[in-house]
């Protein structure tokens, strides 16, 4: 038998350690729209990426930069990549982060059997630990390939939870729902077709503090999926409802859609333990969530 102390002495592809679990279990939960659901965690020294995708139609991408843990130990050639199971991460992720206390734990990968490796290391009670099974990704993430779909940019940013909102009001299952974008009088559409019509417009003079900002220099109008449309805002993190801020969507080429949230992965008690001497607090630390949705393709559409 081959003794393994020629790879237990290898150093880990990464080490890091973050201070706000609950954090991170938000921005993971955001890209959660089913119970069971596989991902695909690509590492890098810029951060950690988490991809998830269904039927070719929805992507979804969380980005954990290097700055959001208070260390980040990278000794990987190239970008390992794995699957773990989405759920299984985000309930071991759960069990580390108890209300009212933010909890240290250390990021390990891989262990001696190519798992996920979680430990607390600030709790002098007890140690907590998990290991998350990894596998060989079957998933080959598609390339969206998101390009502007002209000179100007058709965008626009809108509060987090209006944009829910808005979507859960547009319930239409097993329906599409047609999003249009129109310079004058500048606003926002959102139209189900189903059983009837259901339709609601955002106005940017009139309400601008719904829609923060607007950008949209022709008409343009495309349709999606309920079921993928949905996902983009079901489980947006309650913090970021909270800390009212907007979400961003913006529609390129051929009508892809690409919507993004902001999770803030700060620690949540008084101070953080790094500020230095001078008061220094580091940056706000924010998990970037991008979620991707191909439209449906009309014969008629006449929009590129």
């Amino acid at each position: 038998m081959m003794s393994s102390s020629a790879t237990d002495a290898e150093t880990p592809d990464l080490v890091c350690r973050l201070d706000n679990v609950q954090g991170m279990v938000d921005a993971l939960s955001a890209v959660r729209w089913k119970r069971h659901q596989d991902a695909v965690i690509e590492l890098s020294e810029h951060g950690i990426v988490l991809i998830v995708e269904e039927s070719g139609c929805l992507q979804a991408k969380v980005y954990l930069q290097s700055e959001l843990f208070i260390s980040y130990e990278y000794a990987a050639q190239g970008r390992p990549r794995f699957g773990v199971s989405l759920g299984l991460l985000v309930d071991c992720l759960n069990a580390f982060s108890a209300p009212g206390h933010s909890s240290l734990i250390e990021i390990r990968y891989p262990g001696p059997d190519m798992q996920l490796l979680l430990k607390s290391v600030d709790s002098p009670d007890a140690c907590i630990y998990a290991e998350v099974r990894t596998r060989i990704p079957e998933m080959i993430s598609w390339d969206y390939n998101f390009q502007p779909a002209g000179s100007t940019p058709l965008t626009f940013t809108v509060k987090s939870a209006a944009l829910k909102e808005a979507i859960d009001d547009l319930e239409w299952p097993g329906s599409s729902i047609q999003i249009k974008l129109q310079p004058d009088p500048p606003s926002v559409t959102f139209k189900g077709e189903g059983h009837g019509d259901l339709q609601i417009d955002m106005l940017y003079y009139v309400s601008t503090d719904l829609l923060i900002a607007f950008h949209c220099d022709r008409e343009v109008s495309y349709r999606y999926k309920y079921k993928f449309l949905r996902a983009t805002t079901s489980n947006i993190p309650s913090s970021v409802i909270k800390d009212n801020r907007g979400s961003k969507l913006t529609i390129g080429r051929g009508g892809m859609l690409k919507v993004q949230h902001l999770v803030s992965v700060a620690r949540t008690s008084n101070q953080h333990p790094h500020v230095e001497s001078a008061g220094y607090q580091q940056p706000s630390r924010i998990a970037y969530i991008e979620f991707y949705v191909k439209p449906e393709i009309d014969e008629d559409n006449v929009n590129d």
